[in-house]
């Protein structure tokens, strides 16, 4: 394989953050804080010693993800991404010969790649890792199979009425605002995506001004500095200014569309309200509310229903999903359907004051979250939401309290809601 060919020769805990406050740039054996370098093509490189890992991490992020998606052509970043390791033998290499992995995460906000191998394969790593970002192959031939693929996976997530619910909430909600576009595109919009559209966006978003690494492992980091700087040291920078702002979406449509499932015998009800952006102050009270809400939910709802908290880059959304909501009674006369009232029920949701003890166990489950997740991702956000440091948003979630998170809540009670419905009745029964 071409891309095989020229390599074949700490989870820290929120409330551990205080240490953050002092950053240096001089990084400790086994300290939280990265050692910081800036690269003169403007790459920003964190690195992280840990003597305890057994593995090596290298965490790739590029600061703009499906928002920036060419209007009509939503789907783009997202094929972009996936041109960077187009084939399941590139997995197979991270697997099999530097037993380590390989993950590509796109959302709206940021592309980012997560790779490991065994520390002693360290530069190994690296060295294919800058040959896939620097230099990715996009021509009409690659582009024609990886157009396929996104097809087949928008077919497939086509047939998941819950799919449906939730992308036909994000529009009801956004309209053709970014998060009102699907992430993976529509059939219509990914066959208008062509090869110069993915080399376009490349110039202006994989590039070295525009990206953060960060490196961990039981590694010496001036070997970690000098690798990043032969490896990546010369990926270009844009030449290209990247747009930072995106008008305000008009606000939602009153009423319930109503969508026919893919799947029969199905009722997914969703309604949103547009919630707290990443890098706003009450994002980790935002963050305790939903599980609160998300807890009530499926108490009265039972296991079939969620709250999903979304932040991105600008004011995201809490996603409201109930399956099989009221089915069997739910009755479609021709092309009227008989609903039962859903403004009282929204409203339900929001009504009822946030509880002391609730408070606790939600802020005790987004800590404890927190802790589990690694610490690098914190230090990349801080970069791709513009944070203070990562230190002020530790103390951020530390500092929550009860009245933040019902301020969040009165607020939300006056926010338009946007409602949706995917339903279907039962097949009809044939004779034998």
């Amino acid at each position: 394989m071409k891309f095989l060919r020229p390599f074949k020769k700490l989870c820290v805990g929120v409330f551990l953050f205080p240490a953050l406050c002092s950053a240096a740039f001089a990084q400790k054996a086994g300290s939280p804080i990265p050692r910081q370098e800036k690269l003169l093509n403007g790459l920003k490189v964190l690195i992280w010693n840990d003597p305890s890992a057994a593995k090596v991490s290298v965490r790739i992020r590029f600061h703009a993800g499906s928002a920036f998606d060419p209007q009509g052509k939503e789907g783009a970043m997202n094929m972009l991404a996936d041109s960077l390791f187009p084939t399941s033998e590139v997995r197979e290499f991270y697997r099999d010969d530097l037993a380590g992995s390989l993950d590509v995460i796109t959302n709206y906000d940021y592309i980012q790649i997560n790779a490991t191998a065994s520390n002693d394969q360290f530069l190994t790593l690296l060295e294919s890792l800058s040959a896939a970002i620097t230099n990715p192959t996009i021509d009409k031939e690659s582009t024609a199979p990886m157009k396929a693929l996104e097809l087949g996976k928008i077919a497939s997530s086509m047939k998941d009425a819950a799919y449906v619910a939730d992308t036909a909430a994000a529009s009801r909600l956004f309209g053709t605002f970014p998060y009102g576009r699907p992430r993976l595109g529509t059939a219509e919009s990914v066959q208008k995506i062509d090869f110069a559209d993915l080399i376009d966006l490349k110039q202006r978003f994989l590039t070295a001004d525009n990206a953060t690494v960060a490196i961990s492992g039981n590694i010496d980091g001036n070997l970690a500095y000098r690798a990043a700087t032969r490896y990546l040291g010369g990926w270009l920078k844009s030449d290209k200014r990247v747009p930072s702002t995106f008008r305000q979406p008009d606000a939602p449509k009153a009423g319930m569309p109503i969508f026919d499932s893919p799947v029969p015998n199905t009722s997914e009800f969703r309604f949103a309200v547009r919630g707290t952006a990443r890098g706003e102050k009450d994002y980790y009270a935002s963050a305790v509310l939903a599980r609160i809400l998300d807890r009530r939910l499926k108490q009265a709802e039972g296991g079939k229903a969620f709250v999903r908290y979304e932040a991105n880059v600008l004011p995201g959304s809490l996603l409201f999903g109930i399956s099989d909501w009221y089915l069997g009674k739910i009755k479609r006369d021709g092309d009227k359907i008989d609903l039962p009232m859903t403004d009282g029920y929204v409203k339900k949701i929001f009504e009822v004051a946030v509880k002391p003890e609730e408070f606790d166990t939600a802020k005790r489950e987004l800590a404890i979250s927190l802790a589990q997740a690694p610490g690098s991702d914190l230090w990349l956000d801080t970069e791709t939401y513009k944070l203070v440091s990562a230190a002020a948003d530790a103390e951020a979630a530390q500092a929550v309290s009860l009245a933040d998170a019902q301020r969040v809540l009165e607020r939300l009670q006056k926010e338009p809601v946007a409602q949706v419905l995917v339903f279907s009745e039962a097949a009809a029964a044939t004779a034998n």
